[in-house]
């Protein structure tokens, strides 16, 4: 359970700030016009209004979704800090069904004894399992709490049915380098911040913001990170090397959808032929985790999908890379799928393969399957040749260019054609000669 020891926290249950704290929670807005970025939620006429308002009707269950450090904590603290309500505070990764309900309870008697509202915000919601997301559903429904959940994935996937569609959905956007660099420079000179203290040059604002990417708290990190090396070198002027020393073991990661997002931009790279583009998808890959496995996975069903036979030395390329990523392992195994990547992206296109077998299965789903013609059934077992099996089958071999011209599909597909080759790499070649062997096995 990650509710706040009552040491630390006000009596309404907001956790108390003291200059010990991060710079992150020093700087953490205390007022609607202090939010940064989120201008739709935070101006007239917003559906959050009437939350901060308890005089107003509004939702009693809001879901938060939005990347890192784009301020979903900050508008549950200013929920529950401008509404006069009590907070509570529970972190799915620890909190279980138990205490959810001891939350709800205690909230319930406030309610009766003295008609206390409650604010219970509930961080990373998507790591709730159903059964404890459920536990959440009476409170919703009875407005025994006014419910705030964030969560940094997308809510259709990790959020249950019965609670999204008692929900509001409220989107936080990513953060611009304008935005961050706005939140620098208020930490610059504001007194619950560096309070005027330290000097960055535009430049090193602009870096701060640049690594930070899209997060407030990370460029807050960063920033104090930085001021910190600068102190210690008694310096009042934070240089790029204090941020770059600060940012050095920085982490990126990535949210469920992202990491489909970033796969699908990898995947869609490398059939594009933009190599540079793969690179960077795999780059951000690697950098947030993701498993190598996975990735040369991804790579080796490109070779197929996407090349086939325009350059038939891919495919066994891309599992000799995935491999040598088994057995060797992060962090070398990077310049084998870069290696991968590379191959994949610069070779020659064509999805053939990938749209004859497609078709193919169309068929057979649609019932265009048909008999296997008499002549190349199995003849081998007892009976089979009385049945006709085998009868006037032409062995390839035996016949010109090996070329047997006879049947080979069922009566009612006949002449059908799903490989159409591409006149690209290899595969020109195949095009040609396959035209030929097509024409031989029509001369039946």
């Amino acid at each position: 359970m990650d509710l706040f020891d009552m040491a630390g926290t006000d009596n309404t249950g907001l956790p108390q700030v003291s200059q010990a704290s991060p710079l992150a929670v020093r700087m953490r807005p205390l007022s609607l016009e202090e939010v940064v970025g989120q201008s739709e939620l935070t101006s007239q006429g917003s559906a959050l209004l009437p939350l901060i308002d308890p005089s107003r009707p509004g939702p009693s269950s809001v879901i938060l979704f939005g990347p890192p450090g784009t301020g979903k904590t900050t508008l549950a603290y200013l929920v529950a800090r401008q509404g006069g309500r009590k907070f509570a505070e529970l972190s799915a990764i620890s909190a279980g069904v138990s205490d959810v309900r001891s939350v709800i309870a205690q909230a319930k008697r406030d309610l009766v004894t003295s008609g206390q509202e409650t604010v219970l915000f509930v961080d990373e919601v998507h790591r709730f399992s159903k059964s404890q997301q459920d536990s959440l559903l009476p409170a919703v429904e009875n407005r025994w709490v006014t419910l705030l959940a964030a969560t940094t994935e997308n809510p259709s996937f990790s959020v249950i049915a019965p609670l999204l569609s008692r929900s509001l959905l409220l989107v936080l956007k990513p953060l611009t380098t304008q935005d961050l660099s706005l939140v620098i420079r208020r930490a610059l000179r504001d007194e619950r911040g560096l309070d005027g203290k330290f000097e960055l040059q535009d430049e090193v604002v602009d870096l701060v913001a640049h690594i930070a990417g899209h997060d407030a708290r990370k460029a807050l990190t960063i920033l104090e990170a930085a001021a910190s090396s600068a102190h210690s070198d008694k310096r009042t002027d934070i240089l790029v090397e204090d941020v770059k020393a600060a940012a050095n073991q920085a982490t990126l990661s990535l949210t469920k959808d992202e990491h489909y997002d970033v796969a699908s931009a990898f995947i869609k790279s490398m059939r594009g032929s933009d190599v540079d583009a793969a690179l960077h998808y795999l780059a951000r890959m690697l950098e947030a985790g993701e498993d190598p496995r996975f990735i040369a996975r991804r790579i080796m069903i490109s070779a197929s999908e996407e090349i086939g036979m325009a350059d038939p030395s891919i495919l066994p390329l891309t599992v000799a890379a995935a491999q040598a990523v088994a057995l060797i392992g992060m962090p070398e195994a990077r310049l084998i799928l870069a290696q991968a990547v590379v191959a994949v992206a610069t070779a020659p296109k064509s999805n053939a393969c990938y749209t004859a077998i497609a078709a193919a299965i169309e068929d057979v789903r649609a019932g265009k399957s048909g008999a296997v013609p008499p002549s190349l059934r199995d003849a081998h077992y007892q009976g089979a040749k009385d049945l006709g099996h085998g009868q006037g089958y032409l062995y390839a071999h035996d016949a010109p260019h090996a070329i047997a011209s006879q049947q080979y599909l069922p009566d009612e597909l006949v002449d059908t054609v799903y490989y159409q080759p591409t006149s690209r790499g290899h595969e020109a070649h195949i095009a040609q000669s396959l035209a030929k062997v097509r024409e031989i096995l029509k001369m039946r």
